[in-house]
């Protein structure tokens, strides 16, 4: 896969939430995580996450969303339920890109949505966990820009076998 991503969350409240959102990030390949003004410590989220991400993927802590800095090119991505927001099957993700997610009980700041590049929401018939929230943006991005055989018209796996990958040549 192509490019580059980082998840992080602002203000969280409860470490297992960012320890479960940190763990599936390293499943899914985060190239780094983050947070911004969390009200925890980020050392006590061992307990849910299990992979020691902080270990195998560089943490990085911003004491408020004016601290934050992002890679030259990388765009901003809150998570949120907005009007205005796009669905999230119906978006496509950046090859560069930092995912945010706001507090559990609140909602991203707006010193944060007024920095995002792009704001998507999950469609959903109310809020889901933080953690949860993250793990279902990144199986988006891994499964819209990832390489996968097509799916079948007909319930079952698929039946046709992904086609060899092609090196760009010489024009």
């Amino acid at each position: 896969m192509r490019g580059y991503f980082g998840i992080g969350v602002e203000r969280i409240s409860k470490p297992m939430n960012v320890g479960n959102l940190f763990r599936s990030a390293h499943a899914f390949g985060a190239d780094f995580v983050f947070a911004i003004s969390p009200s925890v410590d980020l050392k006590q989220v061992d307990r849910s996450d299990t992979s020691n991400t902080h270990k195998h993927v560089p943490l990085y802590e911003f004491a408020t969303p004016k601290d934050l800095s992002l890679p030259k090119g990388c765009q901003l991505v809150g998570v949120e339920l907005l009007d205005g927001a796009h669905d999230l099957p119906s978006f496509t993700h950046p090859e560069q890109a930092a995912y945010i997610l706001g507090p559990e009980k609140g909602e991203l700041s707006p010193e944060i949505v007024a920095g995002c590049d792009h704001i998507v929401k999950i469609p959903t018939k109310f809020c889901v966990n933080v953690g949860v929230a993250g793990a279902i943006l990144m199986y988006d991005r891994w499964m819209t820009r990832g390489r996968f055989a097509p799916r079948p018209v007909a319930p079952g796996g698929p039946t046709e076998a992904l086609p060899p990958h092609v090196h760009g040549g010489r024009g």
